[in-house]
């Protein structure tokens, strides 16, 4: 449980510098956070109230769930309040000796209605519902993982690998012949490997659908790795850590379809050589760009992302001036270059590379497979 406390403690830092005297988190179907997880080890469904005289009030939904998973000072079943966030905030204040006048902030994402709600409901408070905010900044420090992350990370990767390699040995031998076949495979072998299941709805993108970045509908019955390119991108999620990659099958390409695979191939190499601490992560996507550029082709998405409690989380990595980084030692990063065209189909390769003290270490085997 240190490794809680340990990040409670610069939360409640920052809360000190803000001046905010309670702190709310929501993690709910309509406004999801992860925070909450990292800070209290409770999956999901809940708030999270933290005082800044360091305490801390747990409010589940399931409330069974959090006394066998969670660490907080006090859990309180949300069905107490009638499940309504301002009844809560409520009763967090008397439960944590919140003192009239204090600051109390709420989720930047907290839609007006419901934050003239809150006013409304607590004149005696003042209430903070800002970007530039102590949830703000909890989003931002997750992007740098501890040691336990790391090794949670770690696990999930070689998880990651084994299912890689298992799936292009059962492709070449054809036991995967569909789209359905290798995301069943994939939900199966993680699971049955300890994990809580995939880290999102896995992408089989056959010949036929490959040419979208993002296949609709993520995948169907339709033939798979068939003459020409197709895209499989997945993730496991162990403890609650995903990992992200993508398989690109290639099957007899033509030449547009190996200049595709060559292209993208290399921009993944000339990407992770970019994995150096202290450099800033907007030239990452400009690098992409200028090497696709060259061959007339363009980069259509964001060159990566953060990864961790969530598949995308800080640092994005795109060409955003707002979006800029400097990369960090404990960042675990996806880079997935790829390129996708209407008659040939698509290719990406991505794999997740996890910087630590001055170097980088490729977590994932992903590759372009030629069958």
């Amino acid at each position: 449980m240190s490794q809680y406390q340990a990040r409670l403690e610069k939360i409640w830092d920052c809360m000190d510098y803000f001046g905010v005297a309670l702190l709310m988190f929501e993690d709910s179907s309509a406004r999801r956070n992860s925070c909450i997880r990292w800070l209290t080890g409770h999956p999901g469904d809940a708030l999270l109230f933290l005082s800044a005289n360091k305490k801390s009030m747990l409010v589940p939904w399931d409330v069974n769930l959090a006394k066998a998973y969670s660490r907080a000072d006090f859990i309180v079943p949300y069905n107490d309040f009638e499940r309504l966030p301002v009844k809560a905030i409520l009763g967090a204040v008397g439960k944590l000796e919140i003192p009239a006048g204090s600051k109390i902030e709420i989720p930047p994402v907290t839609p007006y209605p419901a934050f003239l709600n809150f006013i409304g409901e607590l004149p005696d408070f003042d209430i903070i519902c800002r970007e530039d905010s102590v949830s703000t900044y909890a989003l931002r420090r997750r992007c740098v993982k501890d040691a336990y992350e790391i090794a949670i990370i770690r696990k999930a990767a070689e998880i990651t690998n084994k299912i890689i390699s298992l799936l292009e040995k059962n492709v070449r031998s054809g036991k995967i012949k569909t789209e359905a076949d290798a995301a069943i495979f994939i939900e199966l072998e993680a699971r049955k490997r300890g994990c809580d299941g995939t880290a999102f709805e896995t992408i089989a993108a056959g010949q036929d659908r490959s040419f979208g970045i993002h296949a609709f509908p993520s995948w169907t019955n339709a033939p798979f790795a068939g003459k020409g390119l197709s895209i499989l991108d997945f993730g496991v999620n162990l403890n609650g850590y995903k990992t992200d990659v993508t398989l690109t099958f290639a099957r007899d390409p033509n030449v547009h379809q190996q200049k595709m695979i060559n292209m993208v191939e290399k921009a993944a190499k000339l990407l992770s050589e970019m994995l150096v601490i202290n450099n800033d992560t907007v030239y990452f996507e400009m690098v992409a760009e200028e090497y696709f550029g060259k061959f007339k082709k363009r980069l259509v998405h964001a060159i990566g992302h953060g990864i961790g409690l969530d598949a995308h989380e800080y640092p994005y990595i795109r060409n955003r001036k707002e979006d800029n980084w400097e990369l960090m030692s404990g960042m675990v990063i996806a880079l997935e270059p790829g390129l996708y065209d209407p008659i040939h189909g698509g290719c990406r390769l991505e794999n997740d590379y996890l910087l630590e003290g001055n170097d980088f270490e490729v977590l994932t085997e992903a590759k372009i497979i030629q069958l």
